[in-house]
C-alpha cells in the first residue's frame, strides 16, 4: 500500500526547475533589467522589473514586464508537466518568479482598468498556490 498516493485525484505539484545562475545573477543586481535581457526565460528577473514598474507608478511598463514573466512561467511550467490546472507551491524557490509575475500581473491589470484580467490573475494565483496570494498580498 501506497501511503503517499493522492486518493484524490488531484493532480500533483508543480516544481520548476532552478537556474542557479539566473538566480545569482538577479540576487546581485541593482538594476534586473540586464538580467532578464541575459536570461529571458528568468520569469523572477520580470517578476522584478514588473514590481519595480508599479512601484514607480509605471503601470503599462509593470503590465509588459509583468506579462513577460508570465508567460515564460507558463512554457516553463508546461515542459515541467503542468496541465493547466494544479498546485504551484510557493515554499519551491524556484516557483515564486512565475507566482510574483501573475500576481504582478493581476496589480497591473487592475491599475489599468482591465478589471476582468485582474480578478483572473489573482483568482489564479490563489487556486495555484494559497501561500502565495497570501505572502503577496500581505
Amino acid at each position: 500500500m501506497n501511503l503517499h498516493q493522492n486518493l484524490l485525484n488531484e493532480p500533483p505539484e508543480t516544481r520548476l526547475a532552478d537556474d542557479p545562475e539566473a538566480r545569482d545573477a538577479l540576487a546581485a543586481a541593482d538594476d534586473p533589467t540586464p538580467v532578464a535581457g541575459r536570461f529571458p526565460s528568468y520569469s523572477a528577473a520580470w517578476a522584478r522589473l514588473a514590481e519595480l514598474a508599479l512601484a514607480d507608478g509605471r503601470p503599462v511598463a509593470a503590465y509588459a514586464y509583468a506579462r513577460t514573466g508570465y508567460h515564460r512561467g507558463l512554457d516553463q511550467l508546461r515542459r515541467s508537466g503542468w496541465k493547466g490546472h494544479g498546485p504551484i507551491p510557493w515554499d519551491h524557490e524556484p516557483n515564486r518568479g512565475f507566482l510574483r509575475a501573475l500576481h504582478a500581473l493581476s496589480l497591473a491589470s487592475g491599475e489599468i482598468g482591465d478589471e476582468e484580467e485582474a480578478e483572473r490573475c489573482a483568482s489564479f494565483l490563489r487556486e495555484s498556490s494559497a501561500e502565495a496570494a497570501q505572502a503577496l498580498n500581505g
